[in-house]
């Protein structure tokens, strides 16, 4: 009997060791999948961070200055650029508002009177604001693409270390249960043959 519970056992911790192998195969596919179409498609827009000079604020400065002329294909630096370069010009030009909030004015605008400079700089204003969200999304979105594919490397990494794991303990109790074998069937005792 404690032979074959141990025997259960081992064998199911190797089936998970086995599961763990797949799974950390994939993830390891995921990660590499994930890192190498964020470069590349990061690569493709050929965006260089600025360089320190060009860095006008003390957050700018702090975040951007590691990538000083570098070109732009990590999620890391697609994350710097968009929260520290572009989040930082759009502001400085709408004067900390958001584009939702210049596209309603400019309609509003548009409304009362839609010929004088005033509503056509609205207008400007909300183009440039427009574009720069599309951009600071796209690069976060990489951003985003390029932190999962690290989560993956790491789980992929835990998946192994759980099959290394799972595989030595069933190895370690299919040993043990062919140790126990003959002690759980109970003796039985040679009868001597009488004539």
């Amino acid at each position: 009997m404690r032979s074959s519970f141990d025997k259960l056992i081992s064998w199911t911790g190797i089936i998970v060791a086995a599961v763990l192998l797949v799974a950390g195969g994939l993830l390891v596919w995921a990660s590499s999948f994930a890192t190498s179409n964020v470069h590349d498609q990061l690569a493709a827009q050929q965006i260089i961070m600025p360089v320190t000079a060009a860095l006008t604020t003390p957050d700018m400065k702090a975040n951007l200055t590691q990538y000083d002329g570098q070109p732009l294909t990590t999620g890391a630096q697609a994350k710097a650029y968009a929260d520290y370069y572009i989040q930082a010009h759009m502001d400085e030009q709408a004067g900390g508002k958001t584009n939702s909030q210049i596209s309603g004015e400019y309609m509003a605008a548009v409304k009362a009177d839609p010929t004088v400079q005033a509503t056509q700089d609205l207008g400007q204003l909300r183009q440039t604001l427009f574009m720069g969200t599309t951009l600071r999304g796209m690069l976060l979105n990489a951003y985003a693409f390029a932190t999962l594919g690290t989560i993956a490397m790491w789980a992929a990494i835990a998946s192994f270390i759980g099959a290394a794991v799972m595989l030595t303990l069933g190895i370690v109790g299919l040993r043990h249960a062919h140790k126990v074998e003959g002690v759980d069937a109970p003796a039985i005792e040679r009868i001597p043959a009488t004539v």
